[in-house]
């Protein structure tokens, strides 16, 4: 079992599952709010620990199309927000080295693909929920959406009144925060009644105007998304950056650079050895992590 507990949160592995735990002090309220996370060894692209001045980050990342909060983010959740990264003191970056590399081991013996997955291995947030914030209020009891709007809304959305939407008549989710002087949005697209009109005008969309709890409404997007079909399913089409055959998708454990560092790949070679020498490794378990990292060669 590895593990590192911070005051930013606590994560452990136990080689099939990375358990993460929210700190309970100055911890973003998106985090507080989805709790905590049990993520499969099968959902993880790789794990970087990030140097900087007073200690580091953790940073997890996760399969394409593995968790719906990911996939709605698409990366535009400030570090404090990202449940999937933990703030790390410096003493004790040789415990997160440690971490990381137990979970860059699991993933060479488990040889896990980083590629898209065809289905959520994540469930996304608890429901009921509710955000109030931007121009109304959006709720999501798991079957129906509902948006009411504030005094802060544009008269013809007040004037149509609240609108109930049944996840059955949704087709996606959009998910965009507001950065600088250009509002953000949390729009659901329904083909009956498809719009171009900006958010501000589209009734079956909220709004956000960059306050505190904004962010919270990915936590929505994500778990209406996660009941929509999926959208690297067999009947959908993968992304044409990843509609490759699996061989030609280089398996990134660590960092973000898909370049392979042949000095690291050697070091693992040898840590291998020692493994296997001292019994700790089986002949098969072995061959299949020699073969999976001469491969990156």
């Amino acid at each position: 079992m590895a593990e590192i507990l911070q005051k930013d949160g606590s994560w452990t592995f136990d080689g099939d599952t990375i358990g993460i735990v929210p700190g309970r002090e100055k911890t973003h309220p998106l985090r507080q709010t989805l709790g905590r996370l049990a993520v499969p060894l099968t959902a993880v692209a790789g794990i970087a620990l990030e140097p900087g001045r007073r200690g580091g980050r953790l940073r997890l990342r996760l399969r394409d199309g593995t968790d719906p909060l990911s996939q709605v983010a698409r990366g535009r959740l400030a570090d404090a927000a990202d449940p999937y990264q933990l703030a790390v003191e410096a003493d004790r970056m040789g415990v997160a080295e440690y971490f990381a590399d137990e979970v860059r081991h699991a993933l060479l013996l488990e040889q896990v693909p980083d590629g898209p997955a065809e289905r959520y291995l994540l469930p996304g947030p608890a429901l009921p929920l509710s955000v109030s914030t931007g121009d109304g209020t959006v709720s999501f009891d798991g079957e129906r959406v509902r948006l009411e709007w504030n005094w802060m809304a544009e008269e013809g959305k007040k004037s149509a009144g609240p609108r109930e939407l049944p996840v059955r008549d949704i087709d996606s989710v959009e998910w965009l925060p507001a950065t600088g002087l250009q509002n953000g949005h949390l729009r659901f697209v329904v083909p009956a009644a498809r719009t171009n009109a900006p958010a501000k005008h589209d009734p079956h969309a909220l709004e956000l105007h960059g306050f505190k709890k904004d962010t919270l409404t990915a936590l929505i997007a994500a778990a209406v998304a996660a009941r929509l079909p999926h959208p690297y399913g067999k009947t959908a089409e993968l992304p044409a950056a990843l509609d490759a055959a699996p061989e030609a998708v280089p398996a990134v454990t660590a960092g973000a650079s898909a370049e392979p560092d042949h000095d690291a790949l050697l070091r693992r070679l040898r840590e291998l050895g020692e493994l296997h020498h001292a019994g700790i490794l089986t002949d098969e378990e072995f061959g299949a992590a020699k073969q999976a990292i001469l491969r990156r060669f």
